[in-house]
């Protein structure tokens, strides 16, 4: 059974962000896989210092509730984050564990070790923005967002972008909530998919 884990970096519980990542993660269950959920918001999470310790050791010298998250980067097939749109990129929250991922980084390209390299597994991005819709509205997520991926050795598969969410929250967008839920539901038949709502 594939393990799914399903980290929301917004601060607003069952909001925009939250309600998104949850019907995906519903679609998901459809298939008989677990689901943990990491609410970042709950959670004490220090900034990297950019000490160097894991260049050493491959282990991140602070300790606190990432511990928690690493353990289940370690466990996962499936990582859906979601994340919204703040100042055109991802939450601090998001951004927070996502620095601290440094670690896996070195572990590779410092030391020369194998973190999980060939075992399929797949990363998902989803992320709502206020603002009205344009066409570049997330793409300076992107880029962070692959690194982060490739730096936990998942396939970056696709992205789900909702923009307008100020005037249009998505449980009034019906579309949208069964369009991610079946994004959820059909995950493992899915190529590289890019969807902007």
């Amino acid at each position: 059974m594939k393990k799914v884990i399903s980290i929301m970096g917004s601060p607003r519980k069952n909001k925009n962000t939250d309600m998104l990542l949850d019907t995906f993660t519903n679609g998901v269950l459809e298939n008989g896989y677990s689901v943990e959920k990491i609410n970042l918001i709950e959670k004490k999470i220090s900034p990297c210092v950019a000490c160097g310790y894991c260049e050493k050791t491959g282990k991140c010298i602070i300790k606190d509730d990432m511990d928690e998250i690493y353990s289940l980067f370690d466990e996962g097939d499936i990582f859906v984050i979601a994340s919204p749109l703040y100042f055109n990129t991802v939450s601090s929250f998001t951004k927070m564990v996502i620095d601290r991922c440094q670690k896996y980084f070195s572990l590779k390209y410092s030391l020369n070790e194998v973190y999980r390299k060939g075992q399929n597994r797949t990363g998902i991005f989803i992320s709502v923005g206020g603002a009205p819709y344009s066409h570049d509205h997330f793409n300076s997520c992107i880029g962070t967002m692959d690194f982060f991926f490739k730096s936990i050795d998942a396939k970056y598969l696709g992205n789900y972008f909702v923009s307008g969410s100020d005037k249009n929250p998505v449980w009034d967008r019906d579309d949208v909530l069964k369009e991610v839920y079946n994004i959820g539901k059909n995950i493992d038949k899915l190529s590289n998919f890019y969807l902007h709502r």
